[in-house]
């Protein structure tokens, strides 16, 4: 059958599988002496739980078997391929062979059953066991008064603690050679010294217990477990108590002397205390003489003090108010000095104000007046220069000397168009030549002359064609001409004439 709520509490308070296996490997010296004597012998461990002793006991050499009730805990030793079945732990005893195991196991079962089937799993463990054969037991430690007051009973499966004595008097009267009790899980710092509280005597025994009985057998193989069998295993609440009485009784002894010895500095101070007293009185007295003629001299000294506090501090504010006063007319007359002084360069300002601004306006009028006379001698000039060119250009001198700058005109021309010819090279074929004449002719102003000259006469043609006069020989007068005077002004004349009336003009935009 399954029981997922045992299973569960199991896991719950019984502790993981590591931990179990761990303290299991304290029989390891039991199966170590038995293997030596039966190697590779079978072992039944009756309620094999979750399998970890059948883990140790085949790490140990044996080949274990486990039987239980419960399917789930034998599920999980399936999962670790251990040999397990569901079964009675009687039956299973009781179905093998007279001396066939080496081992017989049952942890944490003989508190679940009635003490008379306790009994009789002694007596078929006895018969299966082969010669030398060990019996383990294991279970709780009612010596321990928490375990066998409160813990036992939180497993509901429990029927009731089984002291170690009972269960180890069921092994040898059901006939097994020896038996040791085995004390187990206890706290391994209760070994030394350290100083033992009451809980650590009700709660610090070994939790566990098993009994460990063998079956008889030959005196040499006996021989071989009777350091085991000898040895004491673990701590009895008996043990605790003893041990914490010594230390109590010690701490009594040691808090007596100490009590003792303060006693004793007690008497001494006291005594001293009262020679101190008696001291410290007479000091007293003497301070307390002391302090009233002090006292006096103190009031006489205040008084003295308060007299020389309001005479100081009414000669102090005599001089305050010298001083203040003193301060005030000071600084009234030196006020008044100031405004003084302040009115007078306020009237001197003013009047270097009133000079400066008459002299600006002298100068400024001063200086329009004699812009506007240089822009009338400007213009007069102006208007002589004109006059004298005109009067130039209408002269008899300038049309008598007219052919001259003609010519000199012309001769510039000729130059050009000779610097041309070279240009061109010496040998120019005849059209070079008749192109060459006719812009002579033309820059000459007797192309049309010629043309007149030669047309009517028989059998000749028109001048040859030439290309066209450049414009830059002859360049045309500007575009403000000078006026017409009945005699056009030459393109010089006209120019300068021109920039003369355009610098008149800006001095006049300028004065403005």
């Amino acid at each position: 059958m399954t029981n997922p709520f045992y299973r569960a509490f199991e896991d719950r308070y019984r502790g993981a599988r590591a931990i179990i296996k761990g303290r299991l490997y304290k029989y390891q010296p039991f199966l170590a002496a038995l293997h030596a004597h039966h190697p590779g012998a079978a072992a039944l461990d009756l309620g094999c739980g979750r399998g970890e002793w059948l883990e140790v006991l085949g790490e140990q050499g044996f080949a274990g078997r486990g039987v239980d009730l419960d399917a789930g805990m034998l599920a999980a030793c399936i999962e670790r391929g251990l040999d397990v079945s569901e079964q009675d732990a009687l039956a299973a005893l009781a179905a093998l062979p007279d001396n066939s195991v080496a081992v017989v196991s049952a942890f944490h079962l003989v508190e679940h059953i009635p003490f008379e089937m306790v009994r009789a799993l002694v007596s078929q463990a006895l018969r299966v066991l082969l010669p030398g054969g060990l019996l383990i037991m294991e279970t709780p430690n009612p010596e321990n008064i928490v375990v066998g007051s409160c813990d036992f009973y939180t497993d509901p499966s429990h029927l009731r603690p089984i002291p170690p004595n009972l269960l180890a008097f069921a092994a040898e009267h059901g006939g097994f050679a020896r038996q040791a009790v085995v004390r187990l899980q206890e706290d391994a710092q209760l070994h030394g010294d350290a100083p033992l509280h009451l809980l650590t005597v009700l709660e610090g025994a070994s939790p566990d217990y098993s009994v460990v009985a063998q079956k008889n057998a030959g005196a040499e193989l006996l021989a071989g477990f009777d350091g085991l069998f000898g040895s004491d295993y673990g701590i009895t609440m008996k043990t605790l108590a003893l041990r914490y009485e010594s230390q109590a009784a010690a701490r009594h002894a040691e808090i007596h002397h100490v009590l003792g010895s303060l006693t004793e500095r007690i008497s001494a101070d006291r005594a001293a205390s009262a020679a101190e007293h008696e001291q410290v009185s007479a000091s007293a007295a003497r301070l307390a003489e002391q302090l009233g003629a002090t006292n006096q001299v103190v009031a006489r000294d205040e008084a003295r003090l308060g007299r020389l506090e309001t005479e100081v501090r009414d000669r102090l504010d005599a001089r305050i108010a010298q001083v203040e006063s003193d301060v005030r007319d000071k600084l009234q007359a030196r006020i008044e000095r100031v405004e003084s002084d302040a009115r007078t360069g306020r009237l001197a300002l003013e009047r270097e104000l009133a000079q400066a601004r008459e002299l600006q306006q002298r100068t400024l009028a001063e200086w329009q007046a004699g812009v506007e006379a240089r822009l009338a001698q400007s213009d007069q000039l102006t208007r002589e220069q004109a006059q004298r060119i005109a009067d130039l250009l209408q002269s008899r001198s300038w049309r008598v000397t007219a052919p001259v700058r003609w010519l000199g005109i012309r001769a510039r021309v000729l130059r050009q168009i000779a610097g041309e010819a070279r240009a061109q090279g010496r040998s120019g074929s005849a059209a070079v030549a008749r192109r060459l004449l006719g812009a002579v002719l033309r820059r000459l102003g007797l192309l049309e002359t010629v043309r007149a000259i030669v047309s009517p006469l028989p059998g000749e043609q028109a001048a040859p064609d030439v290309p066209p006069a450049s414009p830059e020989i002859a360049p045309a007068a500007p575009a403000d001409a000078a006026p017409a005077t009945g005699t056009e002004l030459p393109a010089r004349a006209a120019r300068i004439y021109h920039e003369l009336k355009q610098a008149h003009q800006a001095r006049k935009d300028r004065c403005v």
